[in-house]
């Protein structure tokens, strides 16, 4: 069925995006003619595709990479059918016998109506693009190698470029590194990235989360023990002697029980731990980034993070923007994000409608790129057409663009401020409110707490200040 007029320039519209935001992140480009015949050629990766320009120009693409026809070549396809392609993953092997596997997006290039060639951009899988989840064995001492690179950063923020900048001058020395960021700005991604640019690229990068673990626990995971020093205890190393050489990133360091951070400052500062029950010191070298999903001021006026401490891990710090705050990337990743989903379930989805570009507008994405990412890949499995659809959206995203229905109610029942109501007191009010809503409204304080977007331990301090009885 042929599409309507409109259809057809909102398809248009998706195409001339989709070309605009890979030309950001491209790695190869290549131009024929009519024909098939390579007229010109640029690769900006050759340590991933080692063809140069003189191994290709003015051959035919079927002759360089033998191994595609004209059914399966996305050129030739476009050159018989004048339709662009979008997003399209190719496993192409050259005429050398190298192996490349890319994402391509091909469009025709016309003139008074007819077809006079086509450009082809790349974009190619290497080893970085294929990470899903880093997982350390600290079991079998393994070093994790599928790490983020600073290229996994993909932005089109002016906020964020800088960062990307400061990433290698922040990995060439030993300094401590604190990264603040909301929840799903992607800490561990800039810790990681550190850590590869750095000279401890072929050492261990050992992160771990200090949220919700006991003092007692987390000491031993981080200094190790010795057999006997309590019931059931071995002689087992710690995470510090496990990344001697490398990098140990503690995230949400807000998180960690006061009793722990003065040992950890100790550690730090004396570069060297003894274990639990054990006498010995132990040399350690090793880089320390740490991560706060809570702003710095904040945690220390809570006295839940020690100044010293604080000190010591923030000698370098980097913040991280909430998606909210750069815009330039909400839509950039949103197509990024299309593009990467197409090749892993392999889809061909356009973009989004207009209905759905008008509420990811409106909606304050608390959850930041992790939610942006997970929306997508959500919308990806029950999406019908081309463009994905209000309809192909979470429910809550749906019901109202701009949080919970029930943290909305305690926005609107706010009252009246006084005439001598200070703005301390009114944001007090207007703080346990919301607080009290996000409790009535989840099965338990760990759901109020992702709610809130805050950690258990923060929620928990604010229960007690406002004196909230939790039924």
């Amino acid at each position: 069925m042929d599409m309507d007029i409109s259809e057809r320039k909102e398809m248009l519209r998706r195409y001339v995006e989709q070309i605009l935001s890979v030309y950001n992140y491209i790695d190869g480009i290549m131009v024929t003619d009519r024909n098939g015949y390579i007229e010109y050629y640029s690769n900006f990766r050759p340590d991933v595709n080692h063809l140069k320009e003189k191994d290709v120009l003015h051959k035919h693409v079927l002759e360089v990479y033998p191994a595609l026809t004209e059914e399966s070549s996305s050129i030739m396809r476009v050159l018989k059918t004048g339709k662009p392609i979008a997003n399209e993953y190719q496993d192409l092997v050259t005429y050398k016998g190298q192996s490349i596997r890319a994402v391509n997006v091909t469009l025709p290039i016309k003139e008074d109506n007819k077809i006079i060639g086509a450009v082809d951009v790349s974009r190619y899988i290497d080893l970085p693009y294929e990470r899903q989840d880093i997982s350390i064995s600290i079991k079998d001492n393994v070093i994790a190698k599928n790490l983020y690179v600073t290229d996994d950063i993909i932005t089109n923020s002016h906020n964020m470029m800088q960062i990307k900048k400061r990433i290698p001058m922040v990995a060439g020395t030993d300094s401590s590194v604190l990264i603040y960021g909301e929840t799903g700005t992607g800490k561990e991604l800039v810790a990681q990235s550190i850590h590869t640019c750095s000279r401890r690229s072929n050492k261990k990068f050992i992160s771990q989360n200090c949220a919700a673990i006991p003092g007692n626990l987390l000491e031993s995971i981080l200094f190790g023990t010795t057999k006997g020093s309590y019931t059931g205890a071995e002689n087992k190393p710690g995470l510090f002697e496990i990344a001697n050489g490398g990098t140990l990133f503690l995230d949400e360091i807000n998180s960690m029980e006061l009793s722990v951070q003065p040992k950890l400052l100790k550690a730090i500062e004396e570069k060297q731990v003894t274990r639990l029950g054990g006498f010995e010191p132990i040399k350690t070298d090793i880089k320390i980034i740490s991560a706060i999903n809570e702003s710095p001021q904040k945690c220390l006026e809570e006295n839940r993070l020690r100044e010293d401490l604080f000190y010591r891990l923030s000698v370098v710090q980097i913040n991280i923007p909430p998606l909210r705050e750069r815009r330039e990337d909400l839509f950039f990743m949103t197509s990024h994000f299309i593009g990467q989903y197409n090749q892993l379930m392999h889809r061909d989805i356009l973009g989004i409608d207009e209905q759905v570009e008008a509420i990811f507008r409106k909606y304050s994405w608390p959850g930041n790129v992790r939610e942006l990412k997970n929306i997508i890949e959500g919308a990806f499995n029950v999406a019908s057409s081309r463009f994905i659809q209000r309809k192909d959206l979470p429910e809550y995203l749906n019901a109202r663009s701009g949080g919970t229905p029930a943290l909305s109610t305690a926005l609107e029942e706010f009252p009246l401020i006084e005439e001598d109501y200070s703005l301390e007191k009114a944001m007090a009010q207007y703080e346990k409110r919301i607080i009290i809503a996000a409790i009535n409204s989840s099965n338990s304080l760990v759901e109020a707490s992702k709610k809130l977007g805050i950690t258990k331990q923060a929620l928990n301090y604010k229960i007690k200040k406002y004196n909230i009885k939790n039924s």
